[in-house]
């Protein structure tokens, strides 16, 4: 059995590559569903030499199978938004712990401790929005930050705006997460000149507003807001880690999470860098569930290891945490 903890401690290259092909050997012996998709590819153990070898598992089987590599119970199940009448993919978690640590870990690597932030949620609350991944994440980062004024205000941009302003003045670290749309609303109804504020969003606008390209989306909100860069964080709910852009769209991953891209015709051929296609990504938090997983985004991945989304595949369902609010 491999020990969780080895995940959030791996240094190099070869530490992760090394324990990708660990937990894939793993998942393959105990996970039913993902064992059936290798035997289908005639993919065993014994043909996988490095990560590139490694089959992943297409998104859409979170939305008709339950992914589980682990025989512990259930402890929640993240739920997908969608529209009406839309499948929703469902993220079986046997260990919250794992979740909690990944998120956690992630963003002090990028940002420290979160006890010296005040966090501030365009985003609709844990009870309206049980099941989000997302949600629980924030949820957390509130209760950890320990200030009175970290919290949710979706239905309240009036008390948000007070609450920016004067904690700005203040010099108080701030970051505020929210959806697209959201923060779009809060900057056309008052203006900012902000200083000491990361304004972070989470996703984008399909069924709530005219759908903008990112560089358009980001103008509007460092216009708004007043400040040089928009931040973004990049997640979904069939994983347990998180990427974080502080501008320009350029991601970069958690020490345990990467991103190769795929040929769009040939879902087995993986492309080299600076080459655009299918997003896979490797999710090493995901041990309980499935760590190796084709997505149903565009991108590309630059020489150093950080990534940029380009779009969706055209025949994706409408996704994202910008439908949660609907």
């Amino acid at each position: 059995m491999i020990d969780p903890n080895t995940i959030f401690h791996i240094k190099t290259e070869k530490q992760f590559e090394d324990l990708a092909l660990q937990i894939f050997k793993f998942q393959f012996e105990n996970n039913r569903v993902y064992r059936s998709f290798c035997d289908l590819l005639y993919k065993h153990p014994s043909d996988v030499k490095s990560i590139y070898d490694i089959p992943f598992l297409p998104i859409q089987f979170f939305k008709t199978h339950t992914v589980v590599s682990s025989k512990a119970p259930v402890q929640t199940t993240l739920t997908s938004s969608g529209t009406t009448g839309s499948q929703t993919s469902k993220h079986a978690v046997t260990n919250l712990e794992i979740y909690n640590h990944s998120f956690n870990k992630g963003f002090e690597q990028f940002y420290g401790n979160i006890e010296d932030y005040v966090v501030l949620a365009l985003l609709p609350s844990y009870l309206e929005r049980e099941g989000s991944s997302l949600i629980y994440m924030v949820d957390a980062l509130i209760k950890q930050s320990k200030h009175t004024d970290s919290g949710f205000y979706l239905n309240n941009i009036s008390e948000l705006k007070d609450t920016l302003i004067r904690l700005d003045s203040q010099g108080q670290k701030v970051l505020l997460i929210g959806v697209s749309f959201a923060l779009l609303d809060l900057v056309e109804a008052y203006q900012f000149n902000l200083k000491n504020i990361i304004v972070m969003e989470t996703g984008g606008m399909k069924g709530r507003r005219k759908e903008l390209i990112r560089e358009e989306l980001h103008m509007q909100l460092k216009q708004g807001f007043g400040v040089d860069n928009i931040h973004s964080e990049y997640g979904m709910t069939e994983l347990l880690s998180q990427a974080y852009s502080k501008g320009n769209g350029i991601f970069k991953c958690s020490n345990w999470m990467r991103i190769l891209t795929r040929d769009t015709e040939d879902a087995l051929t993986i492309l080299p860098f600076e080459k655009a296609g299918g997003i896979n990504i490797i999710d090493l938090a995901n041990i309980n569930s499935c760590s190796f997983i084709a997505t149903q985004d565009l991108g590309k991945v630059n020489n150093d290891g950080t990534f940029e989304i380009i779009g969706r595949f055209d025949n994706s369902d409408i996704r994202g945490c910008n439908l949660m609010v609907l």
